[in-house]
């Protein structure tokens, strides 16, 4: 007799291992197909076509009424409208969350006014205020009247300006493009300043901080990771937007100029293709500062316009 087989079973075959094909795309790779053939005649549209003129373009798309117009209009009314623009913003910003009932509405109607009217129908009126007054003055109000009255010569006005003087092409272009500006900020502060949770505030106050403190410590310092990427999109359009002032009118500029020589020149069509490579220019500058502005306040929040990778310890079970 035999004795039985005592050897440990086994247990089941381990299975084969998995063969993975990867997903394809084709559309994918049709579409790549298709954009580098796009590509690839726009590339030859621009070199072979004689209509562009690269030579002529180049030598004078930086002639020095070009570089005058560049940075004594567009970058000059750029950087000033920003600045008036948020400043006044922040004010607009804080009435409008006032509780005081004439302060909201006084910021509500700025607003409203403002971000109704179009910029070029702003900057056309703003460079024809001279047409209501010849000038403009401070003295004691109703001084006319007054002499009127006591039948006697009178001039209650002490300093006088004419309108031509103080309301020049540039200070025109830039109220109509500043005050424009502001309402569109004072509601992008306004949204930021809401973002912040009250008790940061409620605890600001338990602290003894006055509502100027609390503002300026605790509730802007959080609400600028919300203001400042809308603020830069303003700024690009505030940019762009200095195009228009050619309708206060406005010669220092610098579409006005690159258009003066093309019309000059017949050659009209090369010094359009340049206006937009300077504006290509001065928007990517001011992306990459955008860039890096955001990256700033955001600091532990995101990083690189993405949420922070979450780490997993052992055990944690996730």
């Amino acid at each position: 007799m035999t004795e039985p087989d005592k050897t440990p079973d086994a247990g089941p075959a381990r299975p084969a291992p998995i063969k993975a094909v990867p997903v394809r795309h084709p559309g994918r790779w049709i579409s790549v197909a298709v954009l580098a053939v796009l590509a690839a005649m726009f590339v030859h549209m621009l070199l072979t076509n004689d209509k562009f003129g690269w030579a002529f373009m180049v030598d004078n798309m930086f002639r020095p009424p070009v570089i005058e117009g560049l940075l004594r209009g567009t970058i000059l009314l750029t950087v000033l409208g920003m600045v008036i623009g948020v400043s006044l913003g922040v004010v607009v910003a804080v009435m409008r969350l006032s509780p005081n009932p004439v302060l909201s509405g006084t910021a509500w109607l700025y607003t409203w006014f403002f971000r109704a009217v179009p910029r070029i129908v702003l900057l056309v009126l703003f460079g024809n205020l001279g047409i209501l007054y010849q000038s403009y003055g401070l003295g004691i109000p109703f001084d006319e009247q007054i002499a009127d009255l006591f039948g006697v010569s009178f001039d209650g006005r002490f300093l006088e300006v004419e309108a031509r003087s103080l309301l020049t092409p540039f200070i025109a272009a830039l109220l109509g493009l500043a005050l424009s500006e502001s309402a569109y900020m004072a509601e992008i502060v306004r949204a930021g300043i809401q973002s912040v949770d009250p008790g940061q505030s409620e605890a600001a106050q338990a602290l003894g901080m006055s509502r100027t403190q609390i503002m300026r410590r605790v509730v802007l310092p959080q609400a600028m990771r919300v203001i400042i990427p809308p603020t830069g999109n303003e700024t690009i359009a505030l940019l762009k937007d200095t195009a228009l002032v050619a309708f206060v009118p406005l010669s220092v500029e610098l579409f006005f100029q690159l258009e003066a020589v093309g019309k000059r020149t017949f050659q009209v069509f090369p010094m359009y293709v340049s206006a937009c490579l300077w504006y290509l220019a001065l928007t990517s500058v001011l992306m990459v500062g955008q860039y890096f502005l955001e990256r700033r306040f955001g600091r532990g929040v995101a990083v690189s316009g993405r949420t922070r990778p979450r780490i997993f310890t052992a055990g944690s079970g996730r």
